[in-house]
């Protein structure tokens, strides 16, 4: 099953309309390392940490999304996925719970999907969830399936591409009209619909 936890959030009573941005894990918030499962080998992708504490301090609301298909595959469990995740988490150093949700995808490929990326269903969720209107809400990952999950959802989209393989999905990323930022912060610095009214 997904594990989709939704962090405590305060009353939603609100003047101003949420932001909120979607983020995958590999390959745009840390080093994409295939099938990662030992915390060790977390590493924070350059920026990030600035990005995301800069997001925060402009009350954007941040979500992780990953698909984790090592999990359906027998590779390491969910267990290791949350252990990668507390990594990160320390690493950032921006608190303990700096997502408003996380969302983990287990399945492979090959199998029934409920949250695997590309289903838009866990923004779909997070939206309602959270009051958050899809005008401004944004997904940002690395690769296609990210990106598909931004566009089927409705949402804006953007494509962080600092890992090299990002550049085998530079055809895909045209055909779909996702533009294109070498870092998180460097997206973040560009979106004038990422600041606080």
């Amino acid at each position: 099953m997904p594990y989709c936890a939704d962090a405590p959030s305060p009353a939603r009573a609100r003047t101003t309309t949420v932001r909120a941005v979607f983020l995958d894990r590999d390959g745009t918030l840390i080093e994409h390392k295939p099938y990662l499962r030992d915390p060790a080998d977390v590493a924070l992708l350059p920026g990030v940490r600035e990005a995301l504490a800069e997001a925060l301090d402009r009350a954007v609301k941040l979500f992780l999304f990953t698909n984790q298909s090592g999990v359906g595959r027998g590779l390491f469990t969910m267990d290791d996925v949350h252990a990668v995740n507390r990594r990160m988490i320390d690493l950032l150093g921006l608190g303990a719970s700096p997502f408003a949700a996380i969302c983990i995808a287990p399945e492979t490929p090959f199998e029934p999907s409920a949250y695997r990326k590309p289903s838009p269903r866990f923004i779909h969720e997070m939206l309602a969830a959270h009051a958050i209107d899809k005008e401004s809400a944004w997904m940002v990952g690395d690769s296609p399936v990210d990106w598909e999950a931004g566009l089927n959802a409705g949402i804006r989209t953007a494509a962080v591409v600092a890992d090299p393989l990002a550049a085998q999905h530079e055809e895909r990323r045209a055909a779909l009209g996702v533009p294109a930022h070498a870092t998180l912060l460097a997206w973040l610095r560009s979106c004038d619909q990422c600041r606080s009214e």
